[in-house]
């Protein structure tokens, strides 16, 4: 998902696909054959104020349409009903949304038994922690008037058990359905209302631990139903890594049943190295309009294997997913040496010294579709392994 301060989305309207034939591609694009190969493996078009059937009827390509938060997971799960054969579906909720539900915790009647924090409870906790620094008297009276104005704008947060309820659902009645878009945010700061234009954020972020309780909640069902995974991860990698440990100690072999996409995340090229020799399920994909500004780019494409690496837009109009992809396999090609197709041959599929960039992406996205990865022996190493250094967590 891109910059929280960007044009906020109103509600969206689906519609029944038509059966008319594709326009041509602008000319920038390939063809409608070599079109229908391409997978935008990260998009979030619910989020735009309205879906035409005109601009479903000439999507080309297959997306992965992520959900974020409360208002847009039945968004998604139209928009993958009226188009099945182009949408992906993806549910879940994203860390910018997480501070919007609240954790269980035993009453003072026992251990068995649970009651709902109060809304003023539940968000001052998360906003005033403890273990915060010490301020000044002035400051404080500001934060309270802030959080005052804040509070008269948010909803009664949910409960984390209603929301893995909804997401299990959702997730069982598509089979190929994902969770995401899912992850950890160390520098979003909650907006007084995110649907306002222009946002107005507040000093206030979510903790980190409230962030990873939620994620691992939620991909603990994707374990669960075997389903795959669209990872965020901002200037949190430490702990998203040390979460991906977590979760392969815990489930082992079940673990490698399912794939994990780590979604335009700007990782140092030496820490994708050390994720992928660790992790035979976790895949990375960029997107020209998140990673553009990350100056190892290049060279962490470069560093990714090729069977490892996958396209995304994270844009949230449907008219730009496909140009936007395209733009991020040409430089995928660029760097990787890779021809790019003008058109498809089937023959060149017997002969892998053909395969140019979409076939190679093609293959990349159906082995992350169906998971069940092999599990490598772990060789024994006499050096020390580096620790783990992302860029996008440097001063």
């Amino acid at each position: 998902m891109s910059d929280p301060s960007a044009q906020p989305s109103s509600s969206t309207s689906v519609h029944s696909s038509s059966s008319s034939s594709l326009s041509s591609p602008p000319p920038s694009l390939p063809g409608s054959d070599v079109l229908r190969h391409i997978v935008d493996v990260h998009c979030h078009p619910t989020d735009a104020p309205s879906i035409s059937p005109e601009s479903m009827r000439k999507l080309g390509i297959t997306v992965c349409a992520m959900s974020s938060m409360q208002s847009d997971q039945t968004k998604v799960k139209e928009l993958a009903l009226a188009y099945p054969e182009k949408v992906v579906p993806c549910f879940g909720y994203h860390p910018w949304f997480s501070h919007l539900i609240y954790l269980t915790r035993p009453s003072e009647e026992g251990e068995g038994n649970s009651e709902p924090p109060s809304k003023v409870q539940h968000y001052r906790d998360l906003f005033f922690p403890k273990n915060s620094k010490p301020i000044s008297k002035d400051e404080s009276d500001e934060r309270e008037v802030e959080f005052r104005a804040l509070l008269s704008l948010l909803p009664n947060p949910r409960p984390l058990s209603s929301i893995l309820t909804e997401l299990r659902s959702h997730l069982s009645s598509f089979p190929n359905a994902m969770l995401g878009e899912v992850g950890l945010d160390r520098v979003f700061r909650v907006p007084l209302d995110y649907f306002a234009s222009p946002r107005q954020l507040t000093s206030f972020t979510i903790p980190l631990n409230h962030q990873l309780a939620i994620l691992e909640a939620q991909m603990e069902v994707a374990v669960e139903l075997e389903r795959n995974v669209s990872v965020h991860s901002v200037k949190s990698q430490l702990m998203t890594v040390e979460l991906l440990k977590r979760m392969k100690e815990k489930h082992s072999e079940k673990w490698n049943k399912i794939s994990v996409d780590m979604h335009s995340c700007g990782l140092s090229p030496q820490t994708w190295r050390d994720i992928e020799r660790r992790h035979e399920n976790v895949f990375l994909s960029l997107s020209t309009v998140i990673n553009h500004n990350h100056g190892s780019l290049q060279a962490l494409i470069a560093e990714c294997s090729p069977g490892r690496i996958l396209a995304e837009s994270d844009y949230n109009d449907i008219d730009m997913c496909t140009s936007q992809t395209w733009d991020m396999i040409q430089l995928i090609a660029e760097v990787k040496g890779w021809s790019i197709e003008t058109e498809w041959n089937e023959e060149d599929e017997a002969d892998e010294a053909k395969w140019g960039v979409v076939r190679r992406l093609e293959k990349n996205w159906i082995k992350f579709k169906n998971g069940y990865h092999p599990t490598r022996r772990a060789k024994k190493k006499k050096t020390k392994r580096p620790e783990y250094v992302s860029e996008d967590e440097k001063d």
